[in-house]
């Protein structure tokens, strides 16, 4: 089965140009690319004239090593400058020549910035310098860009052997692209010069996990028996022409590029995987969905990269990027982050990304400072330029009080941020320590030249990871990995002399200065930050796109099995297996795999699983490890997809180990809520106490929460209380106050009826209708025990006869006063000669009138109960912190009514008492009834505006005081001089003295 070449001239074989290169023209995925210091040297502003102006040294060396770089520039096209990347050598000069300019900051009086300057610049410089010495590629070009072999049941162990497969698993990976330069627009493309090829060496992974899986497969006798599983890989070079190359070599012959046509030995090409970006992907659904080929891509995809047609024939490794969208969403809730910085590709994906997550925010409360696009370029300087011309907004980046900073980007974005921040420390950029959170796209890929940065940046950043688990063996099988072992393995060598910096080649032969490999190095010994001896997710996704494409056979294989009987039409009807097939197979196929992980997916294609909440953990030696503190399954019900345990996560260091704080500003605290700031985010806001009544028990709420109505808010504004229940009780002193002055004041009056009773044969008493006297004494005596029913807890009973019964029994007392009074007027006006009033003296008009204005306060509060009856009720606002039980007077207007009726027949007791003042004393008691009437109307006109304005039981208390002052004055201004004639002057108690003397 053919590669694509074996050699960069090969792969490139239909480039005019009779040097091989790599054209930018069509490139959609291409990773950045440092320009050849040839083109450098060649532009006006050149970096040779720059050198030219730099401040004289004492010393000789700096000025010794322009010319040097001179001299290599003048000869640039001889052998030996020409070995061993010469472009690299440029650079290795203009950085040592730097380093000898960095020994003046030592020279002179310290200041802040010489100081400042001093050691960094010292550092970084010299580290740029060996590490491009030391990660300095070949300069011979790779002998092979495809590795392709087909281990058979007996080879399985071996990795060289070309052995065709029966059925071919075709990949295409992302493993190598080259430097190359900027196109100038004034020659072809192809005449461009290429620059070395770079490998980013964690991706290399990649293919070992294809290889592992189908060593695997080809080794259980339990899928495929009698069938041997091929692979055939390629690199994309993140270049779409170069991805849609690759794809149509799968459609090719073995040993021809001609695709389409079924000439010489062709392979069965069953699957394609692939490819690593949303970009790849997509450029090779364009050529396997005519083909209906099934394409299980291993990295994330958007569904909005191509239409529905295109990806008809596709398979997602990774869950839908959407939910990994919602997934950091509920990651910013859980640790209240509201402030967040945004960095997107610059390129289509980023504008999509944004399109989508910028409203998302908006609806869940998240705000953004700001959002920045990460250049997508493919030319070194144009990083540069980029970086130099945003100085201004990097300080500003810098700044901000965003401590979260949400990435978004794929592996050649990355690469760049990277590269931005590296070179940011050149413009004096400080290192920005914040909690980075990035999506399954970056796996931390890195390739040779970035071994010594430093990458303490990224430490503490939570990401989510495609989930991935551990495959028995596979790190023995990393272990076993030697580049003898791999003769059409293509990419081996080139990850080998990276990855270990040393040469596979004779450096005698190649005038190559670096060392020589020995072969026998341990993938264990690389750098974690260059190679993972761990499967990672991406990997883990290649293993299972194997395993799905072979379980996807088996069962296509045993269905056959069921069909045909004869061992021999069996086989041969399954060699002739079309690649369509199998999509009923993939749609519908569950298993788990070696791993203990189900794999399956959904109605989209989809693979259904989560991700891995993956805690980045970076030690100062430059090495890391990945901590899982989560997980996210979208499929779990709402509100719990999100799974983190906080007390694993390790924060930057500046943070010590304390939760970052992400806001506009500072928390508003339990008690007060937001308020929006005019003209500012959402998200900035002022803090507002609660008002009385209400509360915010928890930080940052956006209003406060009403207390219920038998509670108060606390001093704090943070707690509703229970209030307390307010009553005029018994157990109440000025409850017992008032019972014991009714009671005391109920037994006076029985203590006077009873005198009364006892001298009622005397003439004090029988005067002016001695039953009417009885009368009154009672109804004084109920009025003292009507005020009980004031007291204790109000209930549906006593509510009803309060302020009734204290209407009619005080109406019968005030008529019983004034039938009396009208008795003593009647009765002199009367026995005047030819009076017409004679016919009104007597008890019987006495009793009438008593009965008669009785009557209407009766009625009037008939008319009360039935209309608004008094009912028991609480009073929830009138005091903070108290309930009150009071009676609920139903209709205040009827209560002011019954008040306004005995208001009435008081003041004409009074005006017809004040009248008959100057009558006879020996039968005239209008005096004292004057004053009575007197003191009850000033009584209860002050108890009017006390009621209105005392809330509480003291409004309750006043009206029982206003009862029982207004009941003792009846009592005492009309009983008290009778009584002391009774008791004190019985002498007096006869006809002969009353009539003698005034009383």
């Amino acid at each position: 089965m053919g590669s694509l070449g074996h050699s960069a001239q090969n792969i490139l074989e239909d480039q005019s140009s009779p040097r091989a290169s790599i054209s930018s023209g069509n490139s959609l995925g291409s990773g950045f690319a440092i320009e050849p210091i040839t083109k450098i040297f060649q532009s006006g502003n050149n970096l040779g004239h720059l050198i030219s102006h730099c401040p004289p040294s004492p010393h000789d060396k700096p000025r010794k090593k322009s010319l040097l770089l001179g001299t290599f520039v003048k000869h640039q096209d001889t052998p030996i400058v020409k070995a061993n990347n010469r472009s690299l050598t440029y650079l290795l000069l203009i950085f040592l020549a730097h380093c000898f300019l960095s020994a003046l900051l030592f020279i002179g009086q310290p200041g802040k910035v010489t100081c400042l300057l001093r050691q960094t610049s010292f550092g970084i410089l010299f580290s740029v310098a060996i590490s491009t010495k030391t990660k300095s590629v070949s300069g011979i070009v790779l002998e092979d860009s495809s590795f392709r072999a087909s281990p058979g049941k007996e080879t399985a162990s071996s990795l060289g052997k070309e052995i065709p497969g029966d059925l071919v698993v075709g990949a295409i990976v992302s493993q190598v692209f080259y430097l190359y330069d900027t196109p100038s627009f004034r020659e072809q493309p192809s005449q461009l010069f290429v620059g070395e090829p770079v490998s980013f060496l964690k991706n290399y992974q990649h293919i070992l996990a294809l290889v592992f899986a189908v060593k695997e497969i080809n080794g259980n006798p339990n899928i495929l028996p009698n069938i041997t599983l091929g692979f055939h890989i390629l690199n994309s070079y993140y270049l779409a022409r170069m991805t849609y190359k690759a794809t149509l070599s799968f459609l090719s012959s073995r040993h021809k590029f001609l695709p389409n046509f079924k000439c010489g030995e062709q392979s069965n090409q069953i699957a394609v995987v692939g490819g690593l970006d949303s970009e790849i992907s997509a450029n090779m659904a364009t050529i396997v969905t005519i083909y209906k080929i099934p394409q299980l891509t291993y990295g994330s995809f958007s569904p909005g990269e191509v239409n529905h047609l295109l990806i008809s024939s596709m398979y997602q490794m990774v869950p839908n990027e959407a939910s990994q969208y919602m997934g950091v969403i509920r990651l910013f809730h859980h640790f209240r982050w509201t402030w967040i910085v945004l960095l997107a590709a610059d390129d289509d994906s980023g504008d999509r990304f944004l399109q989508i997550m910028v409203p998302m925010l908006s609806e869940n409360s998240i705000c953004i400072d700001f959002s920045m696009r990460i250049p997508k370029q493919t030319y070194f300087q144009d990083v540069v330029d980029v970086l130099m011309k945003q100085a201004d907004y990097l300080t500003v980046y810098t700044e901000t009080k965003a401590n979260v900073h949400f990435v978004y980007g794929e592996n050649s974005s990355m690469i760049v941020l990277r590269v931005m921040l590296f070179l940011g420390t050149f413009v004096s950029l400080p290192p920005l320590h914040k909690v980075w959170i990035v999506t399954c796209h970056w796996d931390f890929e890195s390739v040779s030249a970035q071994r010594a940065w430093d990458v303490d940046t990224f430490h503490g950043a939570l990401s989510l990871a495609v989930h991935s688990n551990q495959p028995p063996g596979f790190k023995t099988f990393l272990q076993s990995i030697r580049p003898s072992w791999a003769k059409g393995d293509g990419f081996i060598e080139n990850f080998w002399e990276q990855a270990f910096g040393c040469s596979l080649r004779n450096p005698d032969v190649h005038g190559d200065s670096k060392r020589m490999c020995s072969g026998e190095e341990k993938l264990d010994s690389i750098p974690v930050i260059l190679f993972e001896m761990r499967m990672t997710g991406h990997s883990y996704n290649v293993y299972n796109a194997v395993y799905a494409v072979a379980q996807a056979l088996n069962a296509l294989y045993i269905l056959g099995s069921k069909c045909r009987t004869r061992e021999n039409e069996k086989n041969l009807i399954f060699y002739n297996v079309q690649a369509w097939q199998l999509h009923l197979f993939l749609r519908t196929i569950t298993f788990n795999n070696s791993a203990g992980d189900t794999i399956h997916f959904n109605e989209n294609g989809e693979l259904k699983s989560g991700f891995d909440v993956t805690n980045w953990v970076i030690f100062p030696n430059g090495s890391f490890i990945r901590l899982k503190v989560g997980r996210l399954d979208p499929w779990a019900p709402h509100g719990e997809e999100l799974t983190i345990h906080d007390d694993q996560i390790v924060w930057h260091r500046t943070f010590n180990q304390v939760l970052p704080l992400s806001v506009c500003n500072d928390h508003c605290l339990a008690g007060s809520s937001r308020q929006k700031k005019e003209g500012k985010k959402f998200c900035c806001y002022d803090c507002v106490p609660c008002p009385d009544g209400m509360i915010s028990e928890q930080i940052d709420m956006d209003s406060c929460v009403i207390c219920p109505q038998d509670h108060y808010s606390n001093d704090n504004k943070n707690q509703c209380v229970l209030k307390d229940v307010s009553f005029l009780s018994y157990e109440d002193p000025i409850g017992t106050l008032l019972a014991t002055m009714a009671i005391l004041f109920f037994l006076i009056t029985a203590l006077v009826l009873g005198t009364f009773l006892k001298y009622q044969d005397t003439p004090i008493v029988k005067a002016n209708n001695r039953n009417l006297t009885y009368l009154l004494l009672i109804s004084i005596a109920h009025c003292f025990l009507s005020a009980l029913l004031f007291i204790g807890q109000p209930g549906k009973m006593t509510c009803l006869l309060r302020q009734t019964s204290f209407g009619i029994i005080f109406s019968v007392a005030i008529s019983s006063v004034l039938a009396k009074t009208l008795t003593v007027v009647l009765a002199f006006v009367a026995t005047k000669p030819g009076s017409r009033l004679r016919p009104l003296v007597g008890k019987r008009q006495a009793y009438s009138l008593v009965f008669a204005c009785s009557l209407v306060q009766v009625g009037i509060c008939v008319l009360w109960i039935s209309t608004s009856s008094p009912f028991p009720d609480k009073d929830l606002h009138s005091l903070k912190e108290t309930l009150i039980l009071e009676c609920n007077e139903g209709s205040l207007a009827m209560f002011f009514c019954v008040l306004g009726y005995m208001g009435f027949l008081a003041a004409v007791s009074f005006m017809v008492a004040f009248l008959a003042r100057k009558l006879p004393d020996s039968f005239n008691e209008a005096k004292f009834i004057t004053f009575s009437m007197l003191l009850f109307c000033s009584v209860w006109l002050s108890f009017i505006p006390s009621y209105l304005s005392t809330k509480g039981k003291s409004i309750v208390a006043v009206e029982i005081f206003s009862i029982l002052i207004s009941s003792a004055g009846l009592l005492g201004c009309i009983f008290l001089p009778k009584c002391y004639i009774i008791v004190l002057r019985p002498e007096l108690n006869n006809r002969k003295m009353l009539g003698k003397k005034k009383y």
